[in-house]
């Protein structure tokens, strides 16, 4: 038999014979022999090899070729496939592979499908959104169970069941025989790799070199699985199988190998022993030795006795009775129950050891993706056909639970290998990836809960998870405290290590059946509760009273996560079983254990009743299980409340800890924690934000309102003052002592507490309001702060927190929501400005009537926010004329109480918020300090709420006191707010420093009795006006509700005394420094009511303001229209507060009518103490400078202003060129620059030029003009691709190559422009300076030390005065503009005499004007701005010689900037001059100066006079022969050469200022040549036939008058002068022919004739509009040729009506026609008999150059993306990892990819140099961002990708349908073409080439 290192074919040969032998061919006998010989080949060729790699590819070899008994492999597979019943896709993914998720389709929130089946299905107009995967998923394609059939995709939606036939027996046979063993050799190899490390920490390195070595294994394992469910159902088999295991792995055999192994394998099941290891419990012990804690040792001896036991069912069954007598400790280790969850494990089959190694090597994802390959459809119905149907289905079940039991029984170990692990992010998503997919699966999920106790698992290790991060709690009792916390600094909580686990569980109480189970289960909701109570009080914040805390801890970020995770989210999964009345049990059952673990908890703590000071803590999950519990009782059970309550005692406790939290988040707004640092903020916000609020705050505040509705109604308000700390602030008297609080947090914390008042009286979200009523109230408050984008009101509206509750954001109601209360405003685009995005902006009657600013409050998170929801509301009724001034809060008409709540309102109701409400009145009338418009319109604010809501209308009869008296001494005789108004108080008993004024006796100045009504006082009935004992001080609210607390707890005395312990005064040090009190009686007499009406002319500043209604019309109280929504400010709310009470008693309208008879004193005049003079003075101080400061900004502002118009005179629109350059009034003798730093006006000089603030950059925006109609696109598949030979650049570039193989160099490099790319292009914002001053201006920037976004060191800076981006100055030419007018006059030389003028001038090219010649400033400046000009572009666009470094390039280049700015203009007005006026860039145009320095530099290039195109173009040469013997290469024919050029060549290399004539003359002597161009271009255009036509009709008209200027004439002679060389003979031209006209009518030449012209004449028009201004003609396109002809001078004055023009008129021979064109017709024939195939290429055809645009981009952007972001990259053939691609010319580039960088250049960096010489614009592909980078910098630009709401999706994060914005896009390629991204994009950085 072969050996193990057989070729191929011999194993081929052995397989197949084994083969036939085992399929029982050979007999019996052959049978067994064949499979102990197969037994010993496997064991030979699997047997683990020390080498890796080359053993295992053989390995692999032979398991292939025996699988496949001999045949080919991808036969062998394709056959398998075949009887692959797939209704499921299953493909499993990793993290970070872009899956959908489509929610109308979704049964399971998880639900998740790949890109292939989404595309596939039918989902438009769905709910869906793509979503790239964090921790790895699965398709659920074909699963019901999952998602809704009509889902799936088109391959999964055909039931394949008929179709597959059942499989042949033979087909699987080897692989049934040869898989055991090779999955056997896979488990050795994983055992002899793992060493058991000393530390329990494998090295990484170690399991590494395994994995390494594996991988080929387990890839053809997951090649396997891959072939379909028959293979599948063969690897099932052999995992699941205990015999195979049984008899291979326990290292029975003789294999000495295998023995070892299993040795091994048995030190590793040791080392992950999961019984409690004795060492822990005895170090336990120690730390409990103190004696404390019995329970800890109670819980050590349970486990003890236990871990000895092996894992025996019974124990299982004992839980129940043990459950219910421990119930009060808290586990600190584990019962009896939990032993066998946490006990040793035993394998029992291949797949549960190959699971072990899986967690033991920390979830390798190869192995994770084959066990979840493995996971079978569930319904396999394909397999029914075949004939053991019920087996085989049941079997595919079987093997699920089999997977998901072995998945549950090794958890605990899961938990401990994650605690260890050092990557725990990577492990916990590999865990999620497959536990997601077995407990997503309701039946599932239930079979193993019921089986395999997964509930009781999953709490357990939850909680012994936790037990490892315990601390003492500090809360309250420091000391002597029982209750442990997490200790949230741990790393287990810092970096949510117990996130995969708390998923599991969150996961599997989404199904009603197992949460059912949990809820009816009590042992379980004790030891659950007891795992809350580890988060109950955790991170405790003490305030900071002296220094400032030195380390700022950042742990409150895991404090809020762990219990928004492990507390709320299983909370609402509950809650979410708890709808419906049946259910009620379920509800009983939560509370009763949760009241319980809360009484524990505050035994523990040692709670009595006062909370310990200056502590807080944010965490109160038992609190807020409670409530939430409560609340859906009553909401959705029917359930009795009073029912579930506790007694009275209990619910004080239970309102003392969320009471203190309201407290706290007022003194952290009032800065009174500033010195615990900002993290105190950061908590104070997290527990109201929008994630976190309806699991925090909102619960919190229901369970004050519960205890609100059933305490007592004093106990509950003195209360709340008590905690806000202003109980001594609420006296009457005007100075007091607050031994508590620092004055200047007084005003705030009252606010604080009114406020807190307000809201808890005034919301309704648990209290009654439906869900629609309350997402309505949610959206309205958010979208009042500010206008919301639609994703982030979607992110800011709290949704109930489960996933699973049903209220899906973007469910329909939440988008009708939307609608009915938000008007949508699209993006705007203001060009230059912000990108907005598309917003929702609340409707006008939103404002009107439902604005609430109490639900505003509630749901800030930045106190500005209110502000916000303020000025927008007062802005919105001064525009629809509601009200003009400053609006107050509205008061908003409540939603009716549920009915047992009604409870609350009492609080409106008891005397102690009366005498609150009345003391802060009369305060606020008496102006004591620290109160506050806020304060007013509070208090207002409860009166108002009061009488809403007071109890039916009362008897008008005086009231009988009887019963009240027991409460406070006689301040109001009963508690109804509507009869206590009208209540008179006379004198008032207070406690007072006795500095303070109303210790001096005398009555106040303002009683008029003169002391008689104190004696007055003691007559009065007893019960109504007896003497009030009553302030804050002496009644003392405290003590009051320390009175009721006893009366409660019924304690005995001596205990009571203890409890009122005396407050130690926390600010003052001695007790001597307080100022003794002393009582003194203040004389008030006024009721409630009064109060009201004097604070009514105090507000309107008025006497006697206020006027009842009633007295005009008494319907007012009949039919009281008393609006449920009313606007105005606080006289308003006076006015509406007094007619609502007279509504309610005729003795209160009785009392109002006679308080307004009374004509009211004024308000006394206030007594100020120096102390308050001193403050006033200040103030006063404070208020005179604000107003010098004013006054000084304001004249500054108007010296500015004056000086800006002066500098800016560039806008005003008779100047012309910047600062008047241009002006041609004759007076003004020289051009006048200011200069925008030292402010001088002057003309510029040769020693100080002036020169213009101007932006150098490189562009290639020309040379990607092409020469197609229609739109590049850019390619989204591989079928479309860009290629970029038709670009204007492509094109250029050939013709100069071709040029340069067949001509002389330096005549070739002027007879092109380049600068079609990396031109430099000039721009200026139109500013001057004096160039000294802006040398000493870069030299100030160089020592400025702040970040600038630029870089100062390559000459780059912001203009000082309009803060443009610029990098260089453009001097001025020192010129006067007479000279300049003079030129302009037309003169009447002949055209001969202007050419004799222009060649004598050319002739002087050495010659200078003195000035220049020599080195002055100017000069300098001249040259060193060429410098930069030259150094703005790369070397490779400014060296075209064939010898580098000649003159020639540079002269080439000099004039190529002049024509690329000329052309860039041309492209900025849309290609054509037809609109005529100035030059676009307004007064911005710098051409007339760029002109002055090129021509300075060309001047100094000599040309040959020899060479000079000028003689060739005025006159016929005699010498035709001599060069063409010469041995060079010959000079360029004239008509080769580019007209637009010579122009510029010509007027540059002529002394400056050039005349008006001279410059016509040139224009002129071009324009022939240009017309003959046109002419030969056409003759080769028309056919041989068409040809001949013309030359025999044109020459007849040869020798007519004007037949110089027939182009029928001319024609003719150029075709026959043509035809002379070998010009139409070579290759008919029929391929041109076919793209004209066949037939050519004059008017189509015509045409033709004039379009091949007008490029040159609008270049030519610009050019004089700038050197000699002049505004350019506006025209109709079809006329724009003879309106420029005109302009130009080239018509003759007696130019004739248009509609017998031609283009011919315009020429102007200087010799006589026919001649000049066959001189130069013939160098064109010499030409064409050395070269003739390049003649015709080379003649310069008809120049059509579409305008420069980006590529065009699909509608919808999955089309992109679904192309790129798999796409692999040219260069180094690999995905990117952040692809990009060019939006210019398509390329696929990789952004930050190290992979394809070269010379430290990054490859977007690296192209934006070659595609746009340093300007790219890429789309980011997987973030749907365009980056634009500009040189050495590059900024975000934005997007212009908007979802269905106008909003950008940056990252793809929200992960919508994207579509293209065609405004946007216009925006970015406008600023593209204008060269403008460095003005209007602020945000630029450097990139460091690393892009």
């Amino acid at each position: 038999m072969a050996g193990s290192g057989a070729s191929g074919r011999e194993k081929r040969a052995t397989a197949a014979r084994l083969k036939a032998a085992l399929s029982g061919g050979g007999g019996g006998g052959g049978e067994s022999g064949a499979a102990a010989e197969l037994q010993a080949l496997l064991e030979r060729a699997l047997a683990p090899a020390p080498g890796g790699g080359e053993a295992a590819a053989e390995a692999l070899e032979w398991c292939r070729c025996l699988l496949s008994g001999g045949e080919p492999w991808e036969g062998f597979v394709q056959a398998v496939r075949a009887y692959d019943p797939a209704t499921l896709c299953g493909l499993v993914w990793t993290a970070n592979f872009v899956a959908y998720r489509c929610r109308t389709c979704g049964i399971s929130p998880c639900m998740s499908l790949c890109a292939e089946c989404f595309h596939q299905g039918e989902h438009a107009g769905h709910d869906y959104n793509m979503f790239r995967s964090q921790a790895g998923g699965a398709c659920d394609c074909g699963d019901g169970n999952v998602m809704r059939e009509a889902g799936f995709c088109k391959r999964h939606r055909m039931k394949s069941s008929s179709k597959v036939p059942c499989v042949p027996k033979d087909l699987l046979m080897m692989s049934e025989l040869v898989l055991p063993q090779f999955i056997f050799s896979l488990i050795q190899y994983l055992r002899e790799g793992y060493n058991e490390p000393a530390l329990d920490l494998p090295s990484e390195k170690d399991l590494h070199r395994i994995l390494q070595m594996l991988e080929p294994h387990v890839s053809f394992l997951e090649d396997l699985t891959k072939m379909g469910g028959a293979m599948r159902s063969v690897l099932t088999q052999v995992l699941t199988n205990q015999q195979f295991y049984k008899d291979l792995s326990s290292g029975v055999g003789e294999n000495a190998c295998a023995k070892k192994s299993y040795e091994k394998y048995l030190i590793a099941l040791k080392g992950s022993g999961l019984a409690f290891p004795e060492d822990k419990l005895a170090c336990g012990m120690q730390e409990q030795a103190s004696g404390t804690s019995t329970l800890a040792i109670q819980g050590l001896a349970g486990a003890t006795a236990t871990s000895g036991q092996g894992e025996s069912s019974d124990e299982e069954d004992q839980d129940g009775s043990q459950g219910v007598g421990k119930r009060k400790r808290v586990k600190l280790s584990s019962s009896t129950k939990d032993q066998s969850i946490m006990d040793v494990l035993k394998h029992k089959c291949f797949l549960e050891e190959l699971l072990f190694w899986t967690i033991k090597y920390e979830f390798p994802q190869k192995m994770v993706t084959f066990l979840l390959n493995m996971l079978p459809d569930q319904d396999y119905k394909g397999l029914l056909v075949c004939p053991e149907p019920h087996n085989t289905w049941k079997e595919m079940w079987t093997k699920q639970i089999a997977f998901t039991k072995t998945f549950v029984q090794h958890y605990a170990f899961i938990m401990k290998t994650l605690k260890k692990s050092h990557e725990s992010d990577t492990m916990s998503n590999r865990i999620v990836h497959i536990s997601v997919q077995l407990f997503s699966n309701e039946e599932l999920a239930r079979q193993v809960t019921e089986e395999c106790q997964l509930l009781d698992i999953m709490v357990t290790v939850l909680l012994y998870m936790m037990e490892s991060c315990l601390i003492k709690s500090e809360l309250q009792d420091e000391e002597n405290s029982l209750h442990v916390v997490v200790n949230c600094g741990e790393a287990l909580l810092k970096n949510n290590t117990y996130w995969p686990l708390v998923s599991d569980f969150i996961n599997i109480l989404s199904h009603q059946s197992v949460a059912k189970k949990f809820l009816e289960d009590h042992s379980l909701l004790v030891t659950w509760m007891n795992f809350v109570s580890f988060f109950q009080g955790m991170n405790l914040n003490k305030r900071e009273l002296n220094e400032h805390v030195e380390f700022e801890s950042q742990t409150y970020y895991a404090a809020f996560a762990a219990e928004l995770e492990a507390c709320a989210q299983p909370m609402w999964g509950l809650l979410s079983h708890c709808k419906v009345r049946e259910t009620q049990e379920y509800t009983r059952n939560v509370v009763r254990y949760c009241l319980e673990a809360l009484q524990d908890w505050f035994d523990a703590i040692n709670f009595v009743d006062e909370p310990a000071p200056n502590q807080v803590t944010f965490h109160l999950p038992l609190h807020r299980y409670y409530a939430m519990f409560l609340s859906k009782a009553v909401k959705c059970q029917e359930l009795d409340l009073d029912s579930i309550l506790p007694d009275q005692e209990m619910l004080m406790k239970l309102m003392i800890h969320p009471l203190q939290i309201q407290a706290s988040l007022s003194e952290i707004h009032s800065n009174m924690w500033v010195r615990n640092g900002l993290q105190i903020k950061g908590q104070a916000m997290t527990y109201v934000q929008s994630h976190f609020c309806n699991s925090m705050i909102d619960p919190d505040i229901y369970l004050l309102q519960v205890c609100a509705s059933r305490l007592d109604p004093d106990y509950f308000i003195s209360s709340v003052f008590e905690r806000f700390k202003v109980v001594d602030l609420l006296t009457m008297a005007s100075q007091h002592q607050n031994t508590v609080l620092d004055s200047e947090h007084e005003r705030s914390m009252l606010e604080g507490a009114l406020t807190f008042l307000v809201i808890l009286l005034s919301l309704r979200l648990h209290l009654g309001m439906t869900d629609d009523e309350i997402l309505r109230a949610e959206m309205v408050a958010q979208l009042c702060m500010n206008d919301r984008t639609h994703s982030s009101l979607l992110d800011l509206i709290p949704e109930n927190p489960n996933p699973k509750s049903g209220i899906v954001p973007g469910s329909l109601s939440f988008e009708s929501m939307l609608s009915a209360v938000a008007d949508f405003k699209a993006p705007v685009f203001e060009p230059g400005g912000s990108m907005q995005q598309g917003m929702y902006t609340p409707k006008a009657d939103i404002w009107d009537k439902e604005f609430d600013p109490v639900m505003v409050i509630l749901r800030t998170v930045y106190r500005r926010d209110v502000q916000s929801a303020m000025d927008r509301y007062t802005a919105f009724l001064k525009q629809s004329g509601t009200f003009p001034g400053n609006p107050w809060p509205p008061y908003k008409k409540r939603t009716p109480l549920h009915p047992s709540y009604k409870g609350l309102m009492k609080l409106l109701h008891c005397k102690t918020l009366h005498i609150v409400l009345f003391t802060l009145l009369y305060k606020i009338l008496m102006d004591h300090q620290n109160l506050s418009e806020h304060v007013l319109c509070m208090v207002l604010y409860l009166i108002e709420l009061g009488l809403e809501d007071s109890p039916e209308q009362e008897s008008d009869e005086e009231d009988s006191v009887g019963e009240h008296e027991r409460c406070h001494d006689s301040w109001f005789p009963g508690s109804n707010l509507v009869s206590n108004m009208r209540h008179f108080i006379n004198y008032v008993r207070v406690r007072v420093p006795e500095t303070a004024p109303e210790v001096k006796r005398e009555p106040p100045a303002s009683t008029s009795s003169d002391g008689v009504a104190s004696s007055q006082s003691p007559r009065r009935s007893k019960s109504l006006q007896r003497e009030n004992s009553g302030t804050a001080q002496v009644f003392s609210l405290v003590a009051e509700r320390r009175k009721k607390f006893q009366e409660i707890i019924n304690r005995n005395s001596s205990e009571a005394s203890q409890v009122v312990r005396p407050k130690t005064s926390m600010k003052w040090s001695a007790p001597g420094a307080t100022p003794q009190l002393t009582t003194a009686i203040l004389e008030i007499k006024e009721s409630i009511l009064s109060l009201l009406i004097k604070l009514h002319h105090k507000l309107s500043g008025k006497q006697n303001s206020y006027y009842p209604p009633w007295f005009d019309d008494m319907e007012v109280l009949i039919q009281p229209e008393i609006p449920k929504y009313s606007h105005g400010d606080g006289m308003t709310a006076v006015e509406r507060i007094l007619l609502k009470a007279a509504v309610q008693s005729r003795l209160n309208k009785r009392v109002i009518e006679e308080i307004c008879r009374k004509v009211t004193p004024p308000v006394p005049p206030k007594k100020i103490s120096p102390a308050e003079k001193k403050t006033l003075d200040k103030e006063e101080r404070r208020q005179k400078a604000r107003e010098r400061q004013q006054k000084l900004l304001a004249e500054f502002a108007s010296k500015q202003k004056s000086f800006m118009e002066t500098a800016m005179d560039v806008e005003s629109p008779d100047a012309d060129i910047a600062m008047e350059i241009a002006t041609s009034e004759q007076h003004v003798s020289e051009a006048v620059y200011d200069c925008v730093i030292c402010g001088q006006s002057g003309p510029s000089t040769e020693d100080r030029p002036t020169g213009l603030v101007v932006l150098l950059q490189a562009s290639s925006v020309l040379g990607q003009c092409r020469n197609s109609t229609e739109p590049k696109k850019l390619p989204t598949s591989e079928e479309e691709q860009i290629y970029p030979s038709d670009t204007c650049a492509a094109v250029h570039d050939v013709r100069l190559t071709t040029l340069q193989r067949y001509f002389k160099d330096s005549s070739c490099l002027q007879a092109v422009s380049i600068g079609w790319e990396g031109g430099v292009y000039v721009q200026t914002c139109g500013h001057t300076l004096h160039i000294d001053c802006h040398k000493s201006y870069m030299e100030s920037l160089r020592n400025d030390q702040v970040l600038q976004g630029f870089s100062v060191d390559k000459g780059e800076f912001t203009c000082p005065l309009c803060r443009q981006f610029a990098n260089s100055v453009l001097p001025c030419y020192p010129g006067n503009n007479v000279e300049r007018s003079l030129l302009q006059c037309h003169s009447n030389k002949s055209i001969q005499d202007l050419i004799k003028e222009v060649e004598e001038l050319q002739e002087q090219l050495g010659t200078f004007p003195v000035s220049i010649s020599s080195e002055t400033n100017l000069s300098k400046e001249m040259e060193s701005v060429m410098k930069d000009i030259k150094s703005t572009t790369q070397k490779k666009y400014t060296d075209y010689s064939k010898t580098p470094g000649s003159p020639d390039n540079d002269f080439l280049f000099m004039y190529s900037v002049a024509r690329t700015n000329l052309e860039l203009e041309l492209v900025h007005r849309e290609g054509n001059l037809c609109l005529g006026g100035a030059s676009t860039a307004g007064k911005r145009s710098c051409l007339n100066q760029l002109f002055h320095v090129l021509a300075m530099h060309m001047r100094l290039y000599s040309i040959d006079s020899a060479y000079n195109p000028w003689r060739k173009l005025t006159q016929i040469m005699q010498d035709r022969n001599s060069q063409m013997n010469s041995e060079e290469l010959p000079e360029v024919p004239v008509l080769y050469r580019d007209v637009s050029s010579l122009l510029l060549i010509q007027i540059l290399t002529m002394p400056q200022p050039l005349r008006k004539e001279h410059f016509t003359c040139i224009v002129k002597v071009l324009f022939t040549l240009l017309y003959t161009q046109a002419l030969a271009a056409f003759s080769l255009k028309c056919s041989a036939e068409d040809r001949v036509a013309w030359k025999n009709s044109g020459a007849l008209k040869k020798n007519t008058s004007n037949g110089e200027k027939s182009w029928e004439a001319l024609l003719s002679h150029v075709i026959s002068e043509l035809s002379k060389g070998k010009m139409f003979e070579e290759g008919e031209t029929e391929e041109l022919a076919m793209v004209y006209p066949s037939v050519w009518s004059p008017d189509s030449i015509e045409c033709y004739l004039q379009q091949f012209c007008l490029p040159f004449l609008r270049i030519t028009c610009l050019l004089q509009h700038h050197l000699f201004g002049g505004d350019l003609p506006s025209c109709q396109e079809d006329e724009e040729f003879t309106v420029l002809g005109n302009c130009l001078g080239l018509l003759p004055s007696s130019f004739q009506s248009p509609h017998q023009f031609t283009s011919a008129s315009c020429l102007d021979w200087p010799v006589p026609a026919f001649n000049m064109i066959s001189q130069w017709c013939l160098e064109l024939a010499s030409f064409a008999d050395r070269h003739a195939e390049q003649v015709k290429v080379l003649l310069i055809q008809e120049p059509k150059w579409d305008l420069p645009c980006l590529l065009q981009l699909p509608e919808n952007y999955n089309t992109i993306f679904q192309y790129y972001h798999r796409k692999t990259c040219t260069v180094c053939t690999k995905v990117p990892k952040d692809p990009a691609v060019c939006l210019v010319c398509g390329t696929f580039v990789c952004l930050k990819g190290l992979c394809c960088k070269q010379q430290s250049y990054c490859e977007c960096v690296l192209h934006s140099q070659n595609c746009g010489a340093g300007t790219g614009i890429f789309l980011l592909i997987n973030a749907s961002v365009i980056i634009i980078i500009r040189g050495h910098r590059f900024c975000l630009w934005g997007s212009v990708y908007l979802d269905a709401h106008g909003e950008e999706d940056r990252d793809l994060r929200r992960g919508k349908p994207l579509y293209i914005c065609k405004e946007r896009y216009k925006v970015l390629e406008q600023q593209w073409v204008s060269h403008t991204f460095d003005h209007i994009n602020k945000r630029w950085g450097p990139h460091y080439n690393g892009l």
